[in-house]
């Protein structure tokens, strides 16, 4: 761990300084963000009183006056313009401006001809990204480009889709400047699992961390965020907002909504105003249908600013929980237009869609949500279970493997997962992955029944009841109402119980279908067999009784005909 108790958090503050100062000047608005409500979270350790902060970038008066004006223009989203008074700058901020201008003016005229959210976007017009590359990979092979400049290298490379190449550039520009906020996160999106991430060879600061943590999250590790959260909260870091939110996250991902939704309170109740990560918040409401929290939530968030993706989702999901799916369809639609790569609006339109009987369209949203990101486990799951409507069982397989591959530890994928063998009569698979669902934590309570079911059906009598067994167990403690399964488990039992002569359980368990109209029927005729058994078994019982008694006799010394001999 490379950030202790130890760490000198006027070393960090420093350096978050820094950061905001050089991602000020070049127009990186999120790092400037993320880094300053870290550094207000270290206001409580750090004496900032003393600090100088050296400007590092130098530029002639001519240069200056251009620079200025062009940070204007970038401010105010004229983008060719600010391209423009920067083309023949050498400063680092200034050739950094110059470039992200050319990028950020290519990205607002690509999102503005996207007149549809329903197709999938067009790669092909992203014909800006090929000439940009051009210019920063001669800059590249020239030595030119600084960490700054390699980050937008890595991030246009990543947009063509040149992923190997654009991890190289990105771990190149961290070794350059290790506290660019915005390499780590383009850097997390690359990493598809554990072994790729310990491969990587990072540079040894306090920012590493923050980025394992955030990646953990990401694969779905988070047992191991929340522990390097958890650590970064006790040097110093338990009022940054940043930190709780992820906390959130992590609870989220793990299905602790009452940790997730009481974090969550808690962020609001230091920064009221802030909107990052509200759709999450507003999910989390929408599972617990909490009516009354979530209509506040989406009346807030619309009095703050109606026109983020955030607010378009809360008030998406606010319509959805009072079923009205087509206007919830509406709001994230309009999330979509503000910003086509939010991931959640895609995930949630097309859980909208099958709530309205809309395959193609839930479709179509759940695959746009697959190109925005690979690893939302959500839409793989979402198309599972759209193609299991369709009755296309090979596909639905397919997708189910690859949201459980995604969440391995998720009950949920492997109780899909092992339904979709079942349906293509892999019923050895099947067994498989609902004792997985059940070893892992069934959190719907459905793994164990279908577990004895498919003991049941592979004729393995001794574990089907067992589990059948355990499934009433649990069902009782938690007073469960499922009548089709329990009754079918106390129908198992008995006739299982009296096959094998235990007619004590048989019984018991054979009164207890009679509690049920589906096995009555079926009770009352194993209860008479139970009964002709007992009958019988008595009566062998007698028998053996008087065949004791007569032997017993037979050795009291009494003589019997046999004995008697014959005196003429």
């Amino acid at each position: 761990m490379a950030l202790t108790s130890a760490c000198d958090l006027g070393t960090v503050s420093s350096d978050l300084r820094r950061i905001m100062s050089q991602c000020n000047k070049r127009g990186l608005r999120n790092t400037v963000t993320w880094a300053a409500e870290l550094d207000l979270a270290l206001s409580d350790f750090v004496n900032d009183e003393s600090d100088h902060m050296e400007d590092v970038d130098v530029m002639d008066r001519k240069e200056s006056k251009k620079y200025a004006l062009a940070k204007s223009y970038f401010d105010l989203q004229e983008y060719d313009r600010a391209a423009y008074f920067t083309t023949d700058c050498q400063s680092p901020a200034a050739k950094f401006l110059h470039y992200y201008s050319l990028y950020s003016a290519g990205e607002k005229k690509r999102l503005d001809d996207i007149a549809e959210i329903s197709p999938p976007m067009d790669k092909s017009k992203n014909s800006y990204l090929k000439s940009l590359r051009v210019t920063l990979q001669k800059a590249h092979l020239a030595g030119t480009l600084d960490g700054y400049c390699l980050y937008l290298y890595g991030v246009v490379l990543k947009k063509l889709q040149l992923e190997k190449y654009a991890l190289e550039i990105i771990c190149e520009s961290i070794e350059a400047e290790p506290f660019l906020w915005g390499s780590w996160l383009e850097l997390a999106t690359l990493i598809s699992d554990r072994d790729m991430l310990n491969d990587l060879t990072l540079p040894d600061c306090w920012m590493k961390d923050f980025f394992l943590a955030h990646t953990y999250l990401e694969i779905q590790m988070n047992e191991s965020a929340l522990e390097i959260y958890s650590k970064l909260i006790e040097i110093g870091f338990s009022k940054s907002t940043y930190i709780m939110a992820q906390v959130a996250i992590a609870y989220h991902n793990m299905r602790d909504l009452e940790k997730a939704i009481s974090e969550f309170q808690d962020v609001l109740k230091i920064d009221p105003y802030r909107l990052d990560n509200l759709d999450i918040y507003s999910n989390l409401l929408y599972v617990r249908e909490m009516r009354v929290e979530l209509s506040y939530l989406a009346h807030r968030a619309c009095e703050i600013d109606k026109y983020r993706v955030e607010t378009c989702c809360v008030i998406g999901n606010f319509y959805s929980l009072r079923t009205q799916h087509e206007k919830a369809v509406l709001y994230f639609q309009r999330a979509l237009k503000l910003n086509p790569n939010y991931l959640s609006a895609w995930t949630l339109m097309g859980h909208e869609y099958m709530e309205m009987k809309n395959t193609s369209f839930a479709i179509q949203a759940y695959r746009q949500a697959i190109e925005v990101n690979r690893r939302d486990y959500r839409a793989w799951y979402g198309l599972g279970q759209t193609y299991e409507i369709l009755k296309m069982p090979y596909y639905c397989l397919y997708y189910y493997k690859q949201a459980q591959q995604l969440r391995p530890y998720d009950s949920r994928m492997m109780v899909a997962l092992g339904e979709a063998y079942e349906k293509l009569d892999k019923l050895k698979e099947a067994k498989k992955c609902f004792w997985k669902a059940h070893a892992v934590g069934d959190v719907e309570g459905m793994a164990l029944i279908k577990l004895a079911k498919m003991y049941e059906k592979l004729n393995e009598e001794k574990q089907a009841a067992a589990a059948y067994t355990d499934y009433i167990r649990d069902a009782e403690a938690k007073n469960a109402t499922d009548r089709d399964e329990l009754c079918h488990a106390y129908l198992y039992l008995a006739k299982y119980y009296f096959e094998h002569v235990k007619l004590e359980e048989a019984h018991e368990n054979a009164q207890k279908c009679m509690d049920y109209p589906e096995t009555k029927e079926d009770a009352k005729t194993l209860l008479r067999q139970i009964a002709a058994r007992r009958a019988h078994a008595e009566e062998n019982k007698n028998t053996a009784s008087q065949l004791k008694a007569q032997t017993a006799a037979n050795q009291s010394g009494r003589l019997s005909p046999m004995n008697l001999t014959f005196t003429p």
